[in-house]
């Protein structure tokens, strides 16, 4: 919106052209998101408390969740308006990245919004029952991978990158529609699994969307691409801009999401932020990097597929209690400390996801 209209002021007032600027966008993308996540948040939390929108705890969890029982819910629904409205008005809205990034993230969050709003409102305990979480999930992930696959513009962009190897690429024609659906509802759901523990799960979004971000930048940039022998996308630079909002609205959300937290994302948070992730990363390329920064989910994810084959199969649990962060804490460890081990272990693996940027 901001970006259009100094598009059009920059002829008569050449101060607008620093609009023309991707960081300059991103910066204030950040302060746009982050200030709004702020000066909102305490409304927001007074609104769901009023609304008696408090969270169910599961009883056969640990002991020490019990306490957390009715706080405040859904308040991922904060998270997605200021990544919404910071995107709107320091983005270009008629890149074709920007528009499937917001689709994507908005049809998600609607979805988590339906499960979260049967949970806490309507008291279904059940929510949004899985078949149907599932078909949605299906058809709004379907519809972006088809879409950026008619709407390629060059090999390149169908094309699956090897990290490490400069030479290394497979075309995947119209595979790449399957690869791109199942990083979109892939992480979707990993993204919702880890979201157990206070900041747990914010976190490594920030950390994995800054570093995307970056991928944005110099993908878009046929310099820098060139030069760091990575393919080159035009326009996912734009993708900078909506990175930078999920930085900014995440650590906005974390100031009352820290543990003891005062407010929890809900599924219209977690769904949304996992599916923005994944569907960046199919539009840079860079989806086996992300599947390295993005390893705290992709664990997570495992700990519940592998506890639940075990149990059908064999009778027997792997795990103490999965997804994996219960386990640790069922063995005593305090809930701080699993947050922040799984923050630093994060940490490190975006470290290696940005070092393949040279190692090639």
């Amino acid at each position: 919106m901001l970006y259009w209209l100094a598009d059009n002021l920059k002829e008569y007032f050449p101060v607008f052209g620093v609009f023309r600027y991707l960081s300059f966008r991103a910066i204030v993308g950040v302060l746009t998101a982050l200030g709004l996540s702020m000066m909102l948040g305490p409304w927001v939390i007074r609104k769901l408390e009023q609304l008696q929108v408090g969270q169910a705890i599961r009883e056969d969890g640990p002991q020490s969740h019990l306490s957390k029982s009715g706080t405040p819910t859904m308040g991922g629904a904060l998270i997605l308006f200021s990544i919404g409205l910071a995107t709107l008005l320091w983005g270009d809205l008629a890149n074709r990245y920007i528009q499937v990034v917001l689709f994507v993230t908005f049809s998600f969050g609607a979805i988590g919004w339906v499960d979260d709003y049967r949970k806490v409102v309507e008291k279904n305990s059940k929510g949004l029952p899985a078949r149907w979480k599932y078909l949605w999930q299906s058809v709004f992930g379907l519809a972006a991978s088809i879409y950026l696959y008619y709407t390629a513009q060059s090999p390149v962009e169908t094309t699956l990158y090897f990290p490490f190897f400069k030479n290394w690429a497979l075309q995947l024609g119209p595979a790449y529609i399957i690869l791109s659906y199942f990083m979109i509802v892939g992480f979707s759901n990993a993204v919702n699994l880890t979201d157990g523990l206070d900041g747990l799960a914010i976190m490594p979004t920030v950390m994995v969307g800054a570093a995307l971000g970056l991928f944005a930048y110099l993908v878009g940039n046929v310099n820098f691409s060139s030069y760091l022998h990575i393919p080159y996308v035009a326009g996912t630079g734009e993708l900078v801009v909506f990175c930078a909002a999920i930085v900014g609205s995440g650590l906005g959300f974390l100031w009352f999401n820290t543990h003891p937290a005062q407010v929890f994302m809900g599924d219209v948070g977690a769904l949304a932020l996992g599916a923005a992730l994944g569907v960046i990363a199919v539009m840079v390329r860079h989806e086996i990097v992300f599947f390295i920064m993005s390893g705290i989910f992709v664990v997570e994810t495992v700990s519940v597929i592998l506890q639940v084959a075990s149990f059908k199969l064999t009778g027997r649990r792997i795990f103490r209690m999965a997804p994996l962060h219960h386990h640790f804490e069922l063995k005593g460890w305090p809930e701080p400390r699993v947050i922040v081990r799984f923050w630093i272990i994060s940490l490190m693996l975006v470290l290696v996801g940005l070092a393949t940027l040279k190692l090639r």
